[in-house]
């Protein structure tokens, strides 16, 4: 009863540590290539700012000479005069923020000094076993003065020993805010508090912030999310109308609504899905929940065959999921 007690006094209130990160752009990228309009984008912007929103991520710092420019849009880019042609000098609390992925990314190069550049916040995607170029990476972005994060992606498949280890290098790094990421849509509210005890560890003893991004394979993206509220997580990711890869992520409008800070506001967010979300997905663009992404989350598996199967326009799904087990 006294555990009962303790979380609906935790749902009742709100913490003022609590941010919201936007990342429609950067996941919900992923889905459609980042060709999105610029009027998509700047009004993605401005409902950011009117519903209280604290941070934006505008997509990937990708490497030019990986990817080519002309088969994507530009927010795989996110050249800083691209998002000044969207924000200006941005003088709103909203803080705006791009991803870049451990092995994919030019950093040295291509993140500019923070006095030089419209970004804030220098989001550090990697996976366990890449924990010691993150560092480097967290390290450089720390000393071009950007505040940093540390996104451990597919968290589910890691062992505890190799997540300590992990955690503690990062740890010891300038990074501000180590991210729990549940890549493949696979975690329980339960497995999620446990995760996050861990992560707490090692956070209260570096004095670090957790934040949180998870994935709707098994419809838990938002409920992972409010566990993680309740464990003490304070950075939290979410899509609007949950676009993202695959099956997408917390759905921003549900995380507004759950939210008591009545810094956010959740009309904006409605009114933008009402305007650009679900015209987008009317057109034919696919993301979200369905069959072939549950295979992939109760099986802890990359969505990539799932993502395949969508685009593929397949409809076996029994067939499906005999593909996926005979590969356990």
């Amino acid at each position: 009863m006294v555990i009962i007690m303790k979380q609906i006094s935790e749902l009742m209130g709100y913490r003022s540590d609590i941010k919201v990160v936007d990342a429609t752009l950067r996941d919900g990228g992923l889905v459609n290539d980042f060709h999105f309009t610029d009027d998509f984008v700047k009004a993605l912007y401005q409902t950011n700012i009117k519903a209280g929103v604290d941070c934006m991520e505008f997509g990937y710092k990708c490497d030019k000479e990986m990817f080519d420019v002309n088969q994507f849009g530009k927010w795989k880019f996110c050249n800083d005069d691209d998002i000044r042609e969207i924000v200006g000098e941005n003088q709103t609390d909203l803080k705006l923020a791009v991803m870049a992925d451990v092995g994919r990314c030019n950093y040295k190069n291509d993140i500019v000094n923070k006095a030089d550049s419209p970004i804030d916040v220098i989001r550090v995607a990697t996976y366990l076993h890449q924990i010691p170029a993150a560092v480097d990476m967290i390290e450089d972005a720390a000393k071009k003065g950007y505040q940093v994060t540390c996104n451990i992606m597919a968290i589910s498949t890691g062992q505890e020993g190799d997540i300590r280890a992990a955690l503690d290098m990062i740890g010891q790094s300038p990074v501000d805010v180590i991210y729990i990421v549940d890549s493949y849509g696979s975690l329980y509210p339960e497995q999620t508090a446990r995760i996050t005890d861990l992560y707490k560890e090692y956070a209260d003893k570096y004095k670090k912030k957790l934040g949180i991004h998870a994935h709707d394979n098994q419809k838990l993206a938002f409920a992972n999310t409010i566990e993680a509220v309740g464990d003490g997580v304070d950075w939290l990711d979410g899509t609007y109308m949950a676009m993202g890869r695959g099956a997408g992520n917390c759905a921003m409008e549900l995380l507004l609504g759950f939210l008591r800070n009545p810094k956010y506001n959740i009309y904006p967010a409605i009114s933008f899905v009402e305007k650009y979300m679900k015209p987008m997905q009317a057109e034919g663009t696919v993301w979200g929940y369905d069959l072939q992404y549950l295979v992939s989350g109760l099986l802890n598996q990359h969505p990539r065959a799932a993502i395949a199967f969508t685009k593929d326009q397949r409809a076996d799904y029994a067939e499906f999921y005999k593909e996926m087990n005979s590969q356990e």
